[in-house]
């Protein structure tokens, strides 16, 4: 437990998913010109995407840049809408973090924890607030990702000033 109560860890950013109609021109722009790998794709017919999935940097502290289009860009989720679809968040221990989040009055998003495109074990919580959980993302869609060991160990090395 933190000094603080909090009973987890935010690490560090895990990715940033940006949207677009067509994400050829976000391809052109990560990839072409600044060089980002591929290292995977994510297709979800319930989820309404057709992402690429990047890589910036290396080794367990590596960001992930997800660029998304929509299957069908009149259907719910609109992956695209707005272009910066969601920042994702290493954490130290989701279950926890969602349990004292939600004490604290913080909405989630539906689907609870659930297994992530990359692997990891996600949640969201909701870009707008309402009248039982008022605390959001104020406009911003948050995911919270469970950090595999290797990344906890490299973020307490960088914070313990050995990287």
């Amino acid at each position: 437990m933190s000094a603080s109560g909090r009973p987890f860890r935010i690490l560090g950013i895990q990715q940033i998913a940006l949207g677009a109609p067509d994400k050829g021109r976000l391809r052109r722009l990560w990839v072409e010109l600044f060089g980002l790998p591929v290292t995977g794709t994510f297709v979800s017919e319930r989820e309404n995407v057709d992402e690429d999935i990047c890589a910036l940097g290396h080794g367990p502290l590596k960001v992930e840049v997800d660029l998304m289009q929509p299957l069908d860009p009149d259907r719910k989720p609109a992956v695209h809408v707005p272009p910066l679809n969601h920042v994702g968040l290493w954490v130290d221990d989701l279950p926890k973090a969602v349990e004292w989040l939600t004490a604290q009055g913080v909405r989630f998003a539906p689907g609870g924890i659930r297994r992530g495109a990359a692997g990891f074990d996600i949640c969201f919580i909701h870009p707008k607030g309402n009248d039982e959980f008022p605390i959001a993302g104020e406009g911003v869609l948050i995911e919270l990702v469970q950090a595999p060991p290797e990344v906890i160990r490299a973020f307490d090395a960088l914070a313990a000033g050995a990287v």
